[in-house]
């Protein structure tokens, strides 16, 4: 019997799998991130659908008048803030021609004073400015009530042809002779060359923006020349009952002036507003958003005269002269919403998003690329195939080489179960195979020992032949017989 048993050669180990753990975890993470991204994306794109660019007609007078400048600065404000409003400017003559386009509905915006004719589907948005009514008398005259004006000769100084009506209809001049007393102002003329007494006025009625007249330095400079009169205009309910677009000012004392104080002390008068209007059927939304960036933008589209320098909020009373659009009103009454309640949208869609698209990719990687580990009940192949080998191990030298391979794949399988290469799957048949082979080595390394002497004396020495010359005679007489 050959005691010479197959030699046992260095097999390379197999090459490791990569760990199943640390490759999982990097698909899981570049799905979380894609699945972020993707959502992101989804809201973004959901939002510029809905919140899709939006241009908007603007009707204004000429294009150097208030209302015109206004709308440029609008523009310029909504293009800069990446709004997506823009505003296309649509110049006319004058306001009432751009009243009159708005009306036809040829323009979503105008602005309009509140002596104008006001369009039936008109909604304020914005306060934008006040006019004021400023009734001045000649030196020390005093001007007792609007009556007395109907016999005297009145210059209406004001920048536009629609303050002369104005003027008519609140002193209740109709058209006719009487009318050509009450006059516009002639172009480039002051006041103090219009209470001259050369001129022959009785009185000036000045129609001017409230933040203009705050900051004229020209009432000051003809004051301490003693050049006017300021006067009260004591009729202002009355006044406001048969024309609704009037309203009610109070001017404090030095408004006009403080050295010498005019007033001299808290004087009643009346006023006109500007009001930026929009059309009835512009979406809430729309108007609730236009009005929140001029709000929240007054510095910025205030005029150099002083025009929309001080920005109100549009009245919501239901008595209000133009009653304010639906959008502006909620943004008015509700202006400290919750980020819920602006966001909610916007939260709900990225989170239905992320939930579909989380679903997809979870998926993906239970299905497709996730990495499974090696089950422990496959590396039982690897024990028994040890096992197979025992009995032909002759030496202990071979014996201490399947012992090394079996504590290998051992080793292997630790490690594969702490770093997730390997399951536990199959652990009791791996282990139950393990012992059994373990065991088999001991029996047949303590039959090897007890057999040592026997294998030794059994098995031929390796060396080279060794040749007998008894046996080549034999030979060599058996070829010569």
């Amino acid at each position: 019997m050959s005691t010479e048993g197959p030699t046992t050669s260095s097999v390379e180990p197999p090459p490791r799998r990569p760990k199943v753990i640390k490759t999982n975890q990097q698909q899981v993470l570049l799905y979380v991130v894609l699945t972020l991204l993707l959502s992101l994306a989804t809201v973004w794109a959901g939002r510029a659908l809905v919140h899709n660019s939006e241009t908007l007609t603007f009707a204004v007078g000429a294009p150097n008048s208030d209302e015109a400048l206004f709308a440029v600065k609008l523009a310029a404000l909504l293009k800069n803030n990446a709004s997506r409003f823009r505003i296309k400017i649509v110049n006319n003559p004058d306001n009432a021609k751009a009243l009159a386009q708005f009306d036809r509905k040829q323009a979503d915006l105008a602005v309009l004073r509140t002596d104008a004719k006001v369009p039936l589907r008109a909604r304020t948005l914005a306060i934008l400015e006040h006019d004021l009514v400023l009734l001045l008398g000649p030196g020390n005259k005093k001007i007792k009530s609007l009556a007395e004006l109907k016999k005297k000769k009145v210059a209406v100084l004001a920048e536009n042809e629609s303050s002369l009506a104005f003027v008519r209809g609140i002193l209740d001049i109709p058209d006719g002779p009487d009318a050509a007393r009450i006059q516009m102002a002639p172009q480039g003329a002051t006041l103090d060359k219009l209470l001259a007494p050369g001129n022959g006025f009785g009185a000036v009625i000045a129609i001017v923006h409230a933040s203009k007249a705050v900051r004229d330095k020209a009432y000051e400079q003809v004051a301490k020349r003693g050049g006017f009169t300021l006067n009260a205009i004591d009729e202002t309910k009355a006044l406001a009952r048969k024309f609704p677009g009037i309203a009610d000012e109070t001017l404090t004392a030095g408004t006009l002036s403080v050295s010498p104080e005019i007033p001299d002390d808290d004087l009643e008068t009346i006023g006109l507003e500007w009001l930026l209007v929009a059309q009835s059927r512009m979406s809430a939304a729309t108007a609730g958003e236009l009005a929140r960036t001029v709000y929240e933008n007054k510095s910025a589209l205030g005029l150099d005269s002083g025009f929309a320098s001080r920005i109100e909020p549009a009245s919501v009373e239901k008595d209000a002269y133009v009653m304010a659009h639906q959008g502006a009103a909620d943004y008015i009454n509700d202006d400290t919403k919750s980020f819920m309640d602006k966001y909610s949208d916007l939260m709900y869609l990225g989170a239905a998003a992320l939930s579909v698209i989380g679903s997809i990719f979870a998926a993906i990687y239970a299905k497709i690329t996730r990495i499974a580990p090696e089950k422990a009940s496959e590396l039982s192949t690897a024990i028994l195939d040890i096992g197979e080998r025992i009995e032909h191990a002759h030496s202990l030298d071979q014996l201490e080489c399947l012992q090394d391979e079996l504590e290998g794949i051992l080793r292997g399988a630790v490690i594969g179960l702490r770093d997730g290469t390997i399951s536990t799957d199959g652990l009791d048949t791996f282990k139950l195979g393990y012992e059994f082979v373990r065991d088999e080595i001991g029996m047949r390394r303590d039959y090897l020992k007890r057999h040592a002497g026997e294998i030794d004396e059994t098995a031929p020495d390796a060396g080279p032949p060794q040749h007998d010359d008894s046996n080549v005679v034999v030979v060599k007489t058996a070829q010569s017989a």
